[in-house]
Order: structure tokens, then C-alpha cells, then sequence
């Protein structure tokens, strides 16, 4: 009976995972949830963090690593380093206290983002570091070179 619920996570997972995979497919980004489909390159666009962090999650479970929690003092650390990497279009340095940082420009979306970095086998990795707390962000300037900054932090 306990591996019928560890069956339909793996399931919804499996779903979740394949839609993000499948921009430019049969499968629109509307299929997502909308927080990870909403764009971000309009002035005073939200990301909905726990919908970010949830999928970042459901990668994680693929690699038998624990689920992070979302943390909104790294969500703030987040946000000041995506809005410096806005401002100055220059890759932020990753904080010492910090396990773990995710950059990327240029991505609408938190889906498209998250695709970047699940096909890029260094960023892969450090989705599935060892830690147990994250927070994201992006920054809007456009202005800039890219548009849109994401950031990841990963702490413990």
C-alpha cells in the first residue's frame, strides 16, 4: 500500500519533468503550472518561488537527493544577487555561507530557466547538491543585455 502514493508521485514527476522538456513540441508551456510558465520580462512580473522550488524538487527526487525547503532569507539573498546581476549585467560571486549558486540571463521563463540548467551537466549537479534550504529570484531590466536574471541559492 505505501508504494501506491511513491507510484503517483513518480507519475506526476514523470509528467512534470516531460513538460518542461518539450518546449518547441506537441506540448505547450500552458500545460505547466502557471507560476512556472508565467513570463517574467514585463515590469512588476511575480515568480512564484514555491512552485520554482517545487520543481527543482521533483528533479531532486530523481536523484534520490531530499526535497529543500523553501527559505525566505535566501529568497532575499537571491533577490539582491539577481538584481545586482540585472543592474550590472556581471555574474554575481557566490556568497561563502552559500553551497550552492545558479545563475542564468536571458530566460522568460522559470521553466525555460530550469531547463538550462537541468540540460547543462554542471548545472545539473548543483541542483542536486547536499542542502537542505533554497531561494529564488529574478530580476527585470530591459535595458540590459538579456532582459531577465535568475538566481538560485542553495543553503543549509
Amino acid at each position: 500500500m505505501t508504494k501506491l502514493p511513491a507510484m503517483l508521485a513518480i507519475g506526476a514527476l514523470s509528467i512534470a519533468l516531460a513538460a518542461c522538456s518539450s518546449f518547441g513540441g506537441n506540448t505547450s508551456p500552458a500545460a505547466l503550472a502557471t507560476g512556472l510558465s508565467a513570463r517574467m520580462d514585463q515590469p512588476n512580473a511575480t515568480l512564484d518561488s514555491q512552485q520554482a522550488i517545487g520543481l527543482i524538487n521533483a528533479y531532486r527526487a530523481t536523484r534520490n537527493m531530499p526535497p529543500l525547503v523553501a527559505d525566505a532569507g535566501l529568497n532575499g539573498t537571491a533577490q539582491a544577487l539577481a538584481s545586482q546581476y540585472a543592474q550590472t549585467g556581471t555574474a554575481p560571486t557566490k556568497p561563502q555561507a552559500l553551497v550552492q549558486m545558479k545563475l542564468s540571463a536571458g530566460y522568460a521563463t522559470f521553466a525555460e530557466t530550469f531547463s538550462g540548467w537541468r540540460n547543462n551537466s554542471a548545472d545539473a549537479v548543483g541542483l542536486a547538491a547536499p542542502a537542505s534550504k533554497a531561494g529564488v529570484a529574478v530580476a527585470y531590466n530591459p535595458s540590459s543585455s538579456y532582459g531577465v536574471y535568475w538566481v538560485l541559492v542553495l543553503g543549509n
